[in-house]
């Protein structure tokens, strides 16, 4: 058999904990219970002995040497009897006639001994003690029996208690490391059937027919699930980054060649437009790939660690300012308008580039001398966020074909990637909300609206 595996040990050990755990608490029921019930048959026992004892006197009482003598035979067949027991409690017989002390079978104790429960009693063994009398004889017998209930804590008392579960341990454990080894073979068969696989097979794994097994199939599936659509979103993004490049980089390397070609050289105007055709190449491909990025960024599985609170018109500020030099290119007025102020668990860096790509898409298509109005407002189920525009809007019939990857509407003349809407789209789910387009004011240009969940805190 292979070495086993930690989860095989833990099971092992904690089988081995759990009779150990029964076996203390067996152990510690029976002494207890055996303490009181000690305690309770000796001062039965010393009672019946004492007026047994009382018995055999009190019929030659009046001969005061032979009641010495009986006594100490009374007292010595219980010493045999002890002795063949193995038994070393020691038991005193005291016996008085007429106030007289006649026999004493230990004068060397005190006349006081130690009773249970007193403080004496907690240093030394606590003694019981039985008085019985006679009026017609004038006799008083007393017995007084030592309660020795610690030798359950001694070697011998407790050897003898925890031999049984000692012996049978072996015979526990061994049934035990069968089934806990038995059990763990379906669980085995999975890590054999994952580790069978090539690297690209991200196929579900059969259902388990044990229940106790199936969340842990699920699990595996679900993240198999999740690798495959992350291994396809890379796939696209891959594809996409180099379909899109592949323009503006050949642009770069044909106006590149011009510039090194010696005919161009010698023409100025053709050597300026070639510098220029190189310019917005690089400038093409450099907002493609930060578009691309962005896009990659929006889409991204969120993160289990919890969102930093954020004031909402705060971040729209801070992106107006960002926006503001090239709204002042084209004359641009940037108007903000805010209701209120909300303190929200956003994702920044996807809220910025939602914001960044809907204010820069709505200076662009604007006419010069035009006018953005952004706006915050609180709405039933969350905050609506606004971006108009006065620029020619969105046909109804291409309002969600926009959000598509790279797709651009048909017969526009400024530039762009056509990621704009669809980075923007994927970073309202990410924070739980979702973006809708409509018209703008009295028609004109295009609306964008973007509602946020409640999950703000109005201040």
């Amino acid at each position: 058999m292979n070495k086993p595996s930690s989860l095989f040990r833990r099971l092992m050990l904690g089988f081995s904990a759990v009779i150990a755990l029964v076996a203390l608490a067996g152990f510690t029921y029976v002494a207890v219970e055996a303490k009181i019930t000690q305690r309770t048959r000796t001062a039965s026992e010393n009672a019946a002995h004492t007026r047994e004892v009382l018995l055999h006197l009190s019929e030659i009482a009046a001969d005061r040497a032979r009641l010495q003598r009986a006594a100490a035979a009374l007292e010595a067949v219980r010493r045999d009897m002890f002795r063949e027991l193995d038994y070393h409690s020691r038991v005193r017989l005291r016996v008085w006639q007429h106030g007289a002390l006649v026999y004493n079978s230990l004068p060397a104790l005190p006349d006081l001994l130690p009773a249970p429960g007193s403080a004496a009693a907690r240093q030394a063994n606590a003694w019981v003690s039985a008085l019985e009398r006679d009026a017609a004889s004038g006799l008083v017998v007393e017995r007084s029996h030592e309660v020795d209930d610690e030798w359950m804590l001694s070697f011998s008392g407790v050897s003898f208690l925890l031999s049984s579960t000692i012996f049978s341990l072996p015979l526990l454990l061994l049934p035990a490391w069968l089934i806990v080894g038995i059990g763990l073979r379906p669980l085995r068969s999975i890590a054999e059937q994952i580790e069978a696989r090539a690297g690209s097979d991200l196929t579900a794994l059969p259902e388990s027919p044990y229940r106790e097994l199936s969340p842990l199939v699920d699990a595996i599936n679900r993240l198999m699930m999740r690798l495959s659509q992350r291994i396809e979103r890379e796939h696209e993004f891959l594809t996409d980054a180099a379909h899109e490049l592949k323009t503006p980089l050949a642009a770069i390397q044909i106006n590149a060649h011009l510039l090194l070609s010696r005919s161009v050289a010698e023409q100025p105007a053709r050597s300026a437009e070639a510098g220029q055709g190189l310019r917005e190449g690089v400038a093409r491909a450099t907002h493609m790939v930060h578009q691309l990025l962005a896009f990659e960024r929006a889409r991204a599985e969120p993160s289990t660690e919890p969102l930093p609170s954020t004031e909402l018109g705060g971040l729209v500020r801070s992106r107006l300012a960002a926006a503001a030099p090239l709204a002042m290119q084209r004359g641009i007025e940037i108007e903000f308008q805010a209701e209120g102020e909300w303190v929200m668990a956003l994702h920044v860096e996807s809220m910025a580039a939602l914001l960044d790509n809907l204010v820069s898409n709505a200076i662009k298509y604007s006419p010069e001398n035009g006018r953005v109005m952004v706006g915050l407002a609180e709405e039933a189920g969350g905050v609506r966020l606004t971006v108009r525009d006065q620029g020619p809007g969105v046909a109804q019939g291409l309002r969600q074909k926009v959000f598509e990857r790279f797709y651009r509407v048909p017969g526009q003349e400024q530039s762009g990637s056509g990621l704009g809407l669809a980075i923007a789209e994927r970073a309202a789910e990410r924070n739980g909300g979702a973006i809708t387009l409509s018209p703008g004011d009295d028609g004109v240009g295009l609306c964008v609206c973007v509602l946020l969940p409640h999950q703000a805190v109005r201040v």
